[in-house]
């Protein structure tokens, strides 16, 4: 911004309108995908704020949305500033109004360098969040009919599915946790009544994984049962052979999902910086 006044005739003045008016309308677009993509990234939080636990910030969003419509209205107004600035009659009306504009971009060009800061800083709280909440969202699995978690199979399957992932590290997450619910094995069975005996909980635990892990651009048939069970399965060695199931943890598909999100956001506003 010019802080040492300057003499301009008609032509340069002109010219130098005509070029802030084009960069202030370019700034209020820019401020309408802010607008956007705050919406946007608030909607994808909500949508798997199951497996954060409830515990997403939606901070960086909310800002994002108040951000995206002061650039649209402070923008719109300097844009209208340079377009009367060409009537001596109408800019001298707008001649006082200067100082206070100028004052408040600057305030709001130290909101969006806060913005910044804080769409880098919130990746490590929203990794930490993934952890915890995926964590339990396994547990829970099994919960198809408690409040409250009534949804957490088919948000989790799906979740599974989209991000191509599997557990929250790896596929063995689903060894620890029993992700069948009581209702569906038949305690009169001795395998079942050995199996839940045998664990000290008195849980019904296996090496096995829920459908959704499965790769479908495997030419296996998926293996979801017995996977650390070499003999049960024809020509299969767990160790050596790559698994047609997801390898990757989805708290590290999720994250990224978001950490790309996030970082899009950062440079678009170091952008909008520049810009203003």
């Amino acid at each position: 911004m010019p802080f040492l006044s300057q003499k301009f005739n008609l032509q340069k003045r002109v010219k130098l309108a005509q070029g802030l008016w084009m960069l202030y309308w370019l700034a209020v677009i820019v401020g309408i995908i802010l607008f956007s993509l705050g919406i946007f990234f608030k909607i994808e939080l909500r949508k798997r704020s199951e497996i954060m636990d409830n515990n997403e910030s939606h901070l960086v969003p909310n800002l994002l949305i108040l951000v995206g419509m002061l650039s649209c209205g402070l923008n719109a107004f300097g844009g209208k500033l340079c377009h009367d600035s060409l009537d001596p009659q109408k800019f001298s009306k707008m001649k006082p109004m200067l100082r206070p504009y100028m004052l408040l971009c600057c305030g709001f060009n130290a909101l969006l360098l806060l913005l910044v800061l804080l769409s880098f800083l919130m990746q490590f709280a929203v990794y930490l969040t993934l952890a915890e909440g995926l964590k339990n969202a396994i547990r829970f699995y099994k919960d198809t009919d408690t409040p409250g978690r009534c949804f957490m199979k088919r948000t989790l399957d799906m979740t599974q599915i989209e991000f191509r992932c599997c557990g929250n590290n790896n596929f063995r997450d689903w060894f620890e946790v029993q992700w069948i619910s009581n209702r569906y094995l038949d305690m009169s069975n001795d395998v079942v009544k050995d199996r839940v005996l045998s664990n000290v909980e008195g849980k019904y635990l296996m090496d096995s994984v829920p459908f959704s892990c499965c790769n479908p651009g495997s030419p296996r048939p998926c293996i979801q049962h017995h996977l650390t069970n070499n003999s049960a399965h024809y020509d299969y060695d767990h160790r050596t052979e790559e698994l047609n199931i997801w390898n990757r943890g989805c708290r590290q598909a999720v994250f990224s999902y978001y950490s790309g999100i996030m970082n899009s956001i950062g440079a678009l506003l170091i952008f909008t910086i520049i810009l203003e």
